[in-house]
């Protein structure tokens, strides 16, 4: 049974993978694109997003291979049989149980230690696109405003990496429009940033006030590119991109560059450790609630649509808890409620599955009422 779980485990985890990976890399895809990105930084960044993907999923993904396996056995007589030779509800649950540990130990890998570092990482790939000029301007044939008040165009870039037809307006200043033409241009590295150097082109300066327009002819001319960098200084580090260790561990500096009180902290280690131990708990529910059905030729469906119910309440109960836990972070504690209530849910229904006789003796006293 085991294996089996871990074999149908390993195909929803894929199938669910590729469904969340898809959607957020169109978003994401439509992102760099039109910050014209290479394919390969598309690739970096959407494989940097899947642990985040694979932390809220892995839980699911446990769930259906449950459901999936237990609806099998039961409707191949399996687990009939094994009931008959004298196995209880909680021995049946065994690899279940064993099966949930695992899974929760790869989620907790992954929101302790694997998506902080992605995050991290993402974080800093992110914000080096945001830096790379070159690739906010260097797009033939449109005209791109990589800041307000910037228009840049150029007709063609040769494989050298020369500009050619190069366009450049400045309407940042209220009392003054400025634009520069040039039939060729190079972007060079300079000590105070990149710099725009254009050869025989021209110049043209409107004074809004006095509604004048001065030309300047040139052979060479070269145009500062760092203010259209934006603010690049270095973001400070975020409790997301944080290992919980480090959080753990967290001097007064560090609270200081998180934002983040000590409770807070617990706060979001409670919440990372949650996900684990709720990796192990509704694989519990999922099992328990298709135990109670017993055999029938007409299969689970009854019981399957209420292991998904229980599933909706617990993830609801978690998520009220936790904005609770977000307005007030004192309340960390009531982070594990939504999944002890979720063992007591599986114990409930083990119990009632391991007690058939008092169903029949409730369906015997109602056969034998008088009409």
């Amino acid at each position: 049974m085991l294996q089996q779980l871990l074999m149908l485990f390993g195909f929803f985890s894929l199938l669910l993978a590729l469904v969340f990976w898809v959607n957020k890399a169109v978003g994401l895809l439509d992102w760099l694109m039109g910050d014209g990105q290479s394919a390969s930084t598309f690739l970096r960044l959407t494989l940097l997003s899947l642990p985040t993907i694979l932390v809220n999923l892995l839980p699911i993904a446990a769930f259906a291979a449950v459901v999936y396996v237990t609806n099998r056995l039961s409707s191949e007589s399996e687990l009939v049989v094994v009931q008959a030779a004298g196995y209880s509800p909680y021995r049946l649950a065994r690899p279940v149980l064993i099966f949930g540990i695992i899974v929760g130990l790869m989620v907790a890998v992954l929101a302790h230690f694997l998506v902080p570092m992605s995050q991290r990482e993402l974080d800093l790939r992110r914000a080096e696109i945001a830096q790379d000029i070159t690739a906010r301007l260097l797009t033939e044939g449109s005209f791109v405003h990589p800041v307000k008040g910037i228009t840049f165009y150029v007709r063609n870039i040769t494989a050298a990496g020369e500009l050619e037809d190069v366009y450049l307006s400045n309407s940042r200043e209220k009392n003054q429009r400025q634009s520069f033409m040039a039939s060729r241009a190079l972007i060079v590295k300079d000590d105070t940033g990149p710099m725009l150097l254009m050869f025989d082109g021209m110049s043209q300066t409107y004074e809004i006030a006095e509604q004048r327009l001065s030309v300047t002819r040139f052979d060479t001319f070269t145009y500062s590119l760092a203010g259209l960098l934006g603010d690049t200084q270095t973001q400070p580090r975020s409790i997301r991109s944080t290992d919980s260790l480090t959080l753990l561990m967290a001097s007064p500096a560090l609270e200081a560059e998180l934002n983040r009180s000590p409770m807070q902290i617990v706060a979001e280690v409670t919440q990372r450790m949650n996900k684990a131990v709720q990796g192990v708990v509704i694989c519990l529910v999922g099992f328990a609630a298709l135990l109670i059905g017993g055999f029938s030729r007409f299969g689970l469906w009854r019981q399957i649509l209420l292991a998904i119910v229980l599933l909706v309440i617990v993830k609801s109960l978690d998520n009220s808890f936790g904005g609770a836990i977000d307005r007030n972070p004192g309340l960390w504690p009531l982070r594990y409620l939504a999944s002890m209530l979720a063992v007591i849910m599986a114990l409930g229904l083990m119990w009632k599955a391991g007690h058939p006789r008092l169903r029949r003796r409730k369906d015997r006293a109602a056969g034998e009422m008088p009409t």
